[in-house]
């Protein structure tokens, strides 16, 4: 089977896991899955930073993929960051086969702004397809509106779209042709 699986961990808002799994699939053409909520990351909260190390919880999600899993993404409410950067809106392994992706920061509350559900759930999308998409070995891309672009704020969050660039689209499309002729499914690009 090659599915790509969505997963939560802990509470996490079902209207974003459900725009995230409609917005992958039209990007990436795989069925997508729903696995059972992993937990809360409790284990990778750094006290000093008050924050969740994203490299923990990328490394406990890959510990536990499904045997039929293409891809794995996991969704967090929590906070993320890597020990180099303040906070990070997600991390994935280049071609690799798991990706996670922080709420947190994409909602307008975490900014002292009123709550905006449709721009929320926009940058949901975006941001899990930009992560998902490192799995299947897109980099950061220099279009700004492509969602492979480099976010290091809100602001170049939504400046993307949902849709690859043209130059982004064709690595995806040459990245993934074994994989949509059958050989492969679960292995590493």
């Amino acid at each position: 089977m090659s599915a790509l699986y969505l997963t939560a961990l802990g509470d996490v808002d079902e209207d974003a896991l459900a725009a995230i799994e409609t917005c992958l699939w039209q990007s990436f053409g795989f069925e997508i899955l729903r696995s059972p909520p992993l937990g809360e990351p409790a284990f990778a909260f750094d006290i000093q930073r008050k924050q969740h190390s994203s490299v923990l919880v990328l490394r406990d999600v890959l510990g536990r993929i499904p045997p039929d899993a293409l891809r794995v993404l996991a969704i967090t409410e929590k906070d993320l960051f890597i020990p180099m950067l303040s906070f990070v809106f997600g991390q994935a392994q280049v071609n690799g086969r798991a990706a996670v992706v922080s709420l947190a920061r994409l909602r307008q509350e975490f900014y002292g702004l009123p709550p905006n559900r449709t721009l929320f759930l926009a940058r949901s999308m975006k941001e899990a397809v930009h992560e998902m998409g490192h799995t299947f070995g897109l980099t950061h891309c220099v279009d700004s509106s492509c969602p492979m672009s480099l976010s290091n704020a809100i602001a170049h969050v939504d400046r993307k779209r949902t849709e690859f660039c043209r130059n982004c689209s064709i690595i995806l499309e040459e990245n993934t042709k074994h994989i949509r002729a059958g050989n492969g499914a679960g292995e590493r690009l």
